[in-house]
């Protein structure tokens, strides 16, 4: 699997506190099937993480899980917060392209309140040859009130990515029930750990893969598309839902 969310960095954010946290989170992940880990620290006012230093982490990060002989590969990237994508200029966002392609940026949905400025946002990256990636609207009050609204900016552009905690349940009933909504309304592209340490929001998406019941979309949204995004290859195609196609066929 891939997983482009993750705070595995040490010290930046409130993700993992030390590099020993830091190679918890990679064995947890390591043994949950994940062989890519984006590493994506906040960038925000609370969290002003420099380009310079995610990038000096990752290649630490990388070197420590080569010594200890752990198979996951650290990539770069961050969690921009809407705000901040006015204040970085062109070379820091490129800098901080989603698993390390400057064509893609993780974009953080805010935990409370609809961001008037977003979709303006979406256009003007999409205007620009890049492709935001929100991160987790369904833990978002006004996105469970109304999931249909996401449709907006996924017309807009954008690709959608839960977080595997609510897909599974971990996160909650409500959480749970708007990421399966918004997965069944085509709203959905990639589910990611957006791990912060062991425990809740653990390292891996094994479990919320298999809360699906459907392994071909399971594949869809932990590996292809995630894979896609790092190789900088097209977005495959969703899986066809097959019931819902022999459906349509008996009423024809």
């Amino acid at each position: 699997m891939v997983d482009l969310h993750s705070h595995i960095l040490p010290g930046v954010d409130d993700g993992a506190r030390s590099l020993e946290e830091s190679v918890e989170i990679a064995i947890a992940a390591a043994r949950d099937g994940t062989k890519i880990m984006a590493a994506t620290p906040h960038v925000r006012d609370d969290f002003p993480t420099a380009v310079a230093t995610m990038e000096r982490l990752v290649l630490e990060l990388n070197e420590a899980l080569r010594e200890k002989e752990i198979e996951l590969q650290i990539l770069g990237g961050a969690e921009i917060a809407i705000p901040s994508l006015q204040t970085l200029d062109a070379d820091e966002l490129r800098r901080l392209g989603l698993g390390g392609n400057p064509n893609y940026l993780l974009v953080e949905f805010p935990y409370f309140g609809w961001p008037l400025s977003l979709e303006s946002e979406i256009w003007n990256l999409k205007r620009r040859g890049i492709t935001p990636v929100i991160a987790h609207p369904e833990r978002n009050p006004q996105v469970q009130e109304a999931p249909a609204r996401i449709g907006s900016l996924v017309a807009a552009g954008a690709l959608v990515q839960l977080t595997a905690a609510s897909v599974d349940g971990r996160l909650g009933r409500r959480n749970r029930k708007t990421a399966h909504e918004l997965i069944a309304a085509g709203h959905a592209h990639l589910i990611a750990s957006d791990a912060h340490w062991p425990g809740l929001r653990r390292a891996g998406t094994s479990s919320a893969a298999a809360a699906l019941h459907n392994p071909e979309l399971a594949h869809w949204l932990t590996h292809a598309v995630p894979a896609a995004i790092v190789q900088d290859l097209p977005v495959p195609e969703r899986p066809q839902n097959k019931r819902r196609a022999r459906r349509g066929l008996f009423r024809l």
